[in-house]
């Protein structure tokens, strides 16, 4: 994992360091990371939380900018904290460490919000360039998705067995209503020539729609902008279609 090339200010920070909440069942290795963020020039630790309920009680009341967590916590695990946590504080970076064979963990990550999802066995330089590039806003856990062809496959495989959840939040998305159903047929693995017989358009407007969602999302590339799309729940994968392509 390379470093980001600089560290610009999130949105609203000031001068201050970057705030962090680590949350973990073991105090031990709470410790470890306490003692390297603290050695760390942009961050400073504002809480730290042993279970998934005291982790949702400290991120209401401390609102840090990132929380570095363990998925595996007694009580709430670190999943439903962090879609919790996503609701309520949408512009909290939310880190978690878990299994990286986890695939239906990730799949769970990607709808709660989570900006990165990286393995227990990580190195502590590798993190520090994760959590430095969630504080810049970005979303590592996309490299996860887009740079592993099983982990891909099985991300989009588990979207495809999803059903609607009746818990699911109806967010703001930047795309109109037919770009979104674009989206989804792209999302399904469908060309552009399918895409425009079954919505009866012209080929070249099925083009400028994919133009327009790529601009709009800021991505460069079908798959990413899929991806980007699923994680915060603007579409969903129509069952029974194929993935898409690509992943």
């Amino acid at each position: 994992m390379q470093p980001p090339a600089e560290l610009p200010r999130k949105r609203g920070e000031t001068a201050n360091k970057t705030s962090l909440v680590l949350v973990h069942a073991h105090a031990i290795f709470r410790e470890g990371l306490r003692y390297h963020f603290a050695a760390a020039p942009h961050y400073k630790i504002t809480g730290e939380a042993s279970n998934g309920q005291q982790a949702i009680r400290l991120v209401d009341y401390s609102n840090p900018d990132i929380i570095v967590m363990d998925v595996d916590l007694p009580g709430i695990n670190g999943i439903e904290v962090a879609r919790t946590v996503k609701l309520n504080h949408p512009n909290i970076g939310v880190v978690l460490l878990s299994d990286l064979n986890n695939h239906d963990g990730i799949v769970k990550s990607l709808r709660a919000g989570v900006a990165a999802y990286l393995s227990r066995t990580i190195s502590w330089d590798d993190l520090l360039v994760a959590v430095d590039m969630v504080r810049m806003g970005n979303y590592p856990i996309n490299e996860l998705v887009l740079n592993d062809p099983a982990v891909a496959a099985a991300v989009m495989d588990a979207f495809r067995q999803l059903t609607v959840d009746s818990h699911t939040e109806h967010v703001y998305s930047p795309m109109s209503p037919r770009e979104i159903e674009v989206l989804e047929l792209v999302a399904a693995g469908q060309t552009n020539k399918e895409i425009a017989v079954r919505l009866e358009i012209s080929n070249q407007t099925v083009k400028n729609h994919i133009s327009s969602i790529l601009r709009k999302l800021a991505v460069n590339d079908r798959t990413q902008a899929v991806v980007f799309a699923l994680q915060r729940g603007w579409i969903r994968v129509l069952p029974g279609e194929g993935a898409t392509n690509g992943l």
